[in-house]
């Protein structure tokens, strides 16, 4: 890959030459690159199970930014050399992260991380006969990182059902045994 500066030649030129070269900007630059061929190796499944996930995540991106606001949102995220298709992308090619799970009393605090923002976490509490005694939404804490959800009562030998979901829509699943 080669960076041009100051070409008049190349200033206006974009695309292929020949199985050669390919020209492309970014970022105002112009860039020329060896031109890449299909592989000639029939792809892996975890290959082909990327390949699926990419096109969702860019199905995705194309509808959610029809929305100005999350647009704008992705936008203010984007570094230099990205934009804002870039930045939705990759929030959903990621899920959220559960990082730790703990009770104060009958408060169940998640502590839950995603590379962009956590839209929501559903909490579920079960008893031992796998009755849904109740659910609800936690409440985001003021540190923007812990979720607060507070429980009647927390059944023993039950388990708390924690689901986070980011703005994408995926989601994180952990059960905690109640002792």
């Amino acid at each position: 890959m080669a960076l041009v500066k100051d070409s008049l030649l190349l200033q206006a030129v974009r695309g292929s030459l020949g199985d050669e070269i390919t020209i492309y900007e970014r970022n105002g630059q112009i860039i020329i690159a060896k031109k890449r061929g299909p592989s000639k190796h029939k792809p892996t499944i975890r290959q082909l199970e990327a390949r699926y996930k990419m096109k969702v995540a860019a199905a995705y991106a194309k509808a959610i930014l029809e929305d100005p606001e999350i647009k704008a949102y992705y936008k203010s995220l984007a570094g230099p050399g990205q934009n804002a298709f870039n930045m939705a992308v990759k929030d959903a090619y990621r899920s959220p992260e559960i990082q730790q799970i703990h009770f104060e009393d009958t408060t169940v605090v998640v502590t839950a991380k995603d590379e962009f923002r956590v839209a929501a976490v559903d909490v579920r509490v079960v008893d031992v006969q796998g009755n849904v005694r109740e659910r609800g939404k936690a409440v985001l804490g003021r540190n923007g990182v812990n979720w607060y959800y507070h429980a009647a009562e927390l059944p023993p030998n039950g388990k708390v059902i924690i689901v986070a979901v980011d703005l994408p829509g995926n989601e994180t699943v952990r059960e905690v045994l109640l002792s």
